[in-house]
């Protein structure tokens, strides 16, 4: 397999990684000058790729924006997509979960990663354990999804209950809403941690990035009929 890579001097673009694990690479956009993205985005759009920036602020893209690149912003989940090749199709479907509104924002950096990457998204925000019948009713669409992404904070009860009632990998994201003895976050992570639910597998606070690519990485391996 050949091995290509792009240097701008600052950043060494990897672009054999989707040749190589089936993900594209993505551009985590903290600790980068908004000129730094812009090239980066521009190399990527020079290759006809499309591309994907997590965690950038309305700065960032208002300086992409400006420079005419086909970029579309997305401040709820902080992501900016550059127009381009895309990834090819996966089969099935990801459910994402919140347990409640506060969650979204994680959330949508999921579901939009997922989407980036080929996958099929349907959303189910405000379905936390504090009133469970708003879950209950939505397990009959849910249980459809070959992967299912549960993100919540507080005591983040829901990838538990979610992974007792469906055959599908969950993948838990815990998110650094909550009051006080939630610890920004690490009272839903180690409460997801310590699941009975067997099979529940967890990511770090707020990485609804990471989970939606270990969701496409599950998808990719059906696709190709890995055993």
């Amino acid at each position: 397999m050949r091995e290509e890579m792009k240097d701008l001097g600052f950043a060494r673009l990897d672009l054999s990684r989707e040749e190589r694990t089936g993900m594209p690479e993505t551009v985590y956009c903290p600790g980068k000058t908004a000129e730094q993205l812009e090239r980066i985005l521009r190399a990527f759009a020079e290759g006809g790729r499309a591309a994907l920036g997590t965690r950038c602020s309305q700065e960032q893209a208002d300086f992409a924006l400006g420079k005419e690149l086909p970029v579309q912003y997305d401040a709820t989940s902080r992501t900016l997509l550059l127009e381009g090749r895309r990834s090819a199709a996966l089969p099935g479907l990801v459910a994402v979960c919140t347990g409640g509104t506060a969650d979204i924002p994680v959330a949508e950096e999921a579901a939009r990663t997922a989407e980036f990457l080929g996958a099929r998204v349907e959303r189910f925000y405000d379905v936390g354990v504090a009133g469970l019948h708003r879950l209950l009713g939505s397990m009959e669409t849910i249980r459809r999804a070959r992967v299912i992404i549960a993100v919540a904070g507080m005591e983040g009860a829901l990838g538990s209950v979610i992974a007792g009632l469906v055959e599908a990998p969950v993948i838990a994201v815990p998110t650094s809403v909550g009051y006080g003895a939630s610890l920004e976050g690490l009272a839903p992570l180690l409460s997801m941690l310590n699941s009975c639910a067997e099979g529940l597998s967890v990511v770090n606070i707020d990485n609804g990035f990471g989970a939606a690519v270990q969701a496409c990485r599950i998808l990719n391996m059906i696709r190709n009929g890995a055993s």
